[in-house]
């Protein structure tokens, strides 16, 4: 019988079936439901960043310290990420957990967002970082749960996509 739970709701369990309490951000619309759930939960700590960079060293620094973390963002904060993913989390074998909600696509008037959500895969790929786009609710717990065991047991970063066709994506007046 396939799980008819919203996906911010799976996502929040297995987050929790693999201890990790840390919860950094920035602010994202399409994200709200996922990080309002985590404000709700007193077993989570979220913490709100100003950007992208700032929220990775603190889900760095967590991990150095024996606390599980992730980062959640927008397509367009990523673009920030590949220095410190490739000068902290890569070579000193940090486990950063990012997910981000995808934009750039199905309807997008945002040019920097489409420009991004095109480079964001191969920025990934050549930085040899794990990555899975979740299209739909009944892949939620599989990828999340065994990419979270792969990237702790493999000491690697990995970076979840949400595609609006998942999450609704962002809604534009027409």
């Amino acid at each position: 019988m396939p799980d008819t739970a919203p996906w911010y709701q799976t996502a929040v369990a297995v987050l929790k079936r693999h201890d990790i309490r840390l919860v950094t951000y920035v602010p994202d619309n399409v994200l709200r439901p996922l990080i309002e759930a985590v404000h709700a939960d007193p077993f989570f700590t979220p913490l709100i960043a100003t950007r992208e960079e700032e929220a990775l060293g603190i889900v760095s620094g967590a991990w150095m310290a024996g606390m599980r973390g992730i980062l959640l963002m927008q397509t367009s904060g990523f673009a920030t990420l590949p220095n410190v993913i490739a000068s902290l989390a890569v070579p000193f074998q940090i486990p950063v957990l990012m997910m981000v909600s995808e934009r750039g696509t199905l309807g997008e008037f945002n040019q920097g967002q489409a420009l991004v959500a095109k480079t964001m895969r191969p920025v990934l790929d050549a930085l040899a970082i794990e990555h899975h786009t979740m299209s739909r609710g009944d892949e939620v717990e599989f990828i999340l749960d065994r990419s979270i065991r792969q990237a702790v047991a493999t000491r690697a970063p990995v970076c979840f996509i949400l595609s609006p066709l998942l999450t609704g994506g962002k809604v534009f007046a027409a």
